[in-house]
């Protein structure tokens, strides 16, 4: 009995500096790539000209993938990240897709739809190959969900084109809120999978009076100026 005890300590002794078997690293996220926009994927940018995809207060790109269709999201927030698709341009019963940083630091990709002015999250979920990141303020996240599914009213074929609508926002324990601008981007024409563009859209900070609108306005207002003036 005291030669085995003897034993055992003595193998003890030479394994005591060898640390035990760990999990492999995760693979670090790949950061996601704009000079591909416009030629391998579409990208929506939301933000100041010339911004990125950790640049922009939102970002969204898409591309084919086989039977699948590879989503890129990063919004400056602390909260979520979606994007809907919507038969219209306004929010309601639309398909919507949120990548939600709870509060252990995990970045959770989930499915909802939106019931009025509310989401509400459907367990059916279509993503896969699920990642994402909580970095600078930042959650971004990356994952693939069918081209086609089986007819289902919350679940939408993305082979068909749809108006995409953005939004951003904070969460509470790890669930979604209110979104941060009261009326979010959206795309300004129905979107089709198999048309890869590379779309800016400033956001109101950035936003300059060439639009049709704004020009008649001045014009407008140097007009009544004029005739205001003796």
């Amino acid at each position: 009995f005291l030669f085995l005890v003897f034993y055992l300590v003595m193998i003890y002794s030479d394994c005591a500096g060898y640390p035990f078997p760990t999990a492999p690293p995760v693979d670090p996220f790949a950061k996601i790539r704009v000079d591909d926009c416009g030629k391998t994927k579409g990208c929506f940018r939301y933000g100041k000209p010339g911004c990125n995809a950790e640049t922009c207060d939102y970002f969204l790109s898409y591309r084919r993938i086989g039977a699948d269709v590879e989503f890129e999201l990063s919004a400056d927030t602390d909260g979520w990240v979606a994007v809907g698709f919507s038969s219209d341009k306004k929010m309601g019963g639309d398909d919507v897709m949120a990548c939600v940083h709870d509060d252990n630091g995990r970045v959770r990709i989930q499915h909802f739809y939106n019931v009025g002015q509310w989401a509400k999250e459907i367990q059916r979920n279509p993503a896969r190959d699920e990642e994402g990141v909580f970095e600078n303020n930042r959650v971004t996240c990356r994952f693939k969900r069918p081209v086609y599914v089986p007819r289902e009213e919350t679940i939408v074929d993305l082979h068909l084109s749809w108006y995409y609508l953005f939004a951003w926002g904070p969460a509470i324990q790890g669930s979604i809120t209110r979104h941060d601008i009261d009326s979010p981007p959206v795309s300004e024409r129905v979107v089709s999978i198999y048309k890869y563009e590379d779309i800016f859209m400033p956001s109101a900070a950035y936003q300059t009076f060439s639009s049709p609108f704004c020009l008649l306005l001045i014009v407008a207002l140097t007009f009544y100026l004029l005739m205001g003036t003796p």
